[in-house]
């Protein structure tokens, strides 16, 4: 009997939160909130309410709450519960590489999976009904290069056009090579401008991704006032520059680096158009 009353009590505990817009909810919340139930009692609840596909365990000690419209699928929208969660972890993030393209428009090919930068230690990747969240750590988070885009349950951290693009080049094994990575950076271009290549981004991005992306931007993507812009704040920061491979694990004897960027031309890059 004090099993169901728990259960029943949560369940009711449960529906406030998301009249107050909450989809998640950590563990030691909840046991502040019944303080004078059994850990025993709550488990069992807990256990009720996941079998009725009302909440989901996404990670130890953390909750997600399913409304009606999302049970089938036994799993939220990433953009209700990224930002909660992470303040949950106590880990700085932002939403990159794919998912932020296409939040700026590039959306020539969606993601299957997500992708979220955060910092070290290394995060396991999130896998739970069909959604699968990749974690790449990085030693810092520049929050002046982020944006925050509102969503229904607050808002995300999103990194914004320039990150993106030097993101897309650093990781671009991440997202299935070269030419993915210049596909969406050639989409990704329109929403660029020259003055995003900033101090920020030149102190932040390494200088073999910069190159990279100054050699794509000019030779694969045809854009040359943002290939001028992006080579003219690199002389003035300055960063040197050493002849580096545009394919990183690429053999590089016998190819030509004859360009302002110091580019090793050691593949071809093809977009799909």
């Amino acid at each position: 009997m004090k099993a169901k009353k728990a259960n029943l009590s949560l369940e009711k505990w449960i529906e406030q939160q998301l009249s107050l817009g909450k989809y998640g909810f950590a563990l030691s919340v909840l046991r502040k909130n019944f303080a004078e139930q059994t850990e025993a009692a709550l488990k069992l609840a807990l256990k009720r309410l996941s079998d009725k596909v009302k909440i989901l365990s996404v990670y130890k000690g953390y909750y997600l709450i399913l409304p009606p419209q999302y049970s089938s699928k036994g799993i939220l929208p990433l953009t209700l519960f990224l930002d909660t969660f992470m303040k949950f972890l106590e880990r700085p993030y932002y939403v990159a590489l794919l998912n932020a393209a296409a939040y700026h428009g590039a959306s020539h090919q969606q993601p299957q999976e997500y992708f979220v930068m955060t910092n070290f230690p290394v995060l396991r990747a999130t896998h739970k009904k069909g959604m699968k969240i990749n974690y790449i750590s990085v030693k810092h988070i520049p929050e002046i290069l982020l944006e925050q885009r509102k969503t229904e349950a607050g808002y995300l951290n999103i990194s914004n056009s320039a990150l993106t693009a030097t993101d897309l080049i650093q990781f671009e094994k991440r997202i299935g090579g070269l030419n993915r990575a210049t596909t969406v950076l050639n989409e990704l271009a329109d929403v660029l401008h020259p003055t995003d290549f900033n101090t920020e981004l030149l102190n932040y991005a390494p200088t073999t991704t910069l190159q990279r992306l100054g050699y794509l931007l000019d030779f694969s993507c045809n854009k040359t006032e943002l290939a001028d812009a992006l080579y003219d704040a690199m002389e003035k920061h300055p960063l040197n520059c050493f002849r580096i491979p545009l394919k990183a694990s690429g053999v590089t004897k016998g190819f030509s680096s004859e360009n302002r960027w110091k580019v090793i031309v050691n593949t071809e890059i093809e977009i799909d158009e």
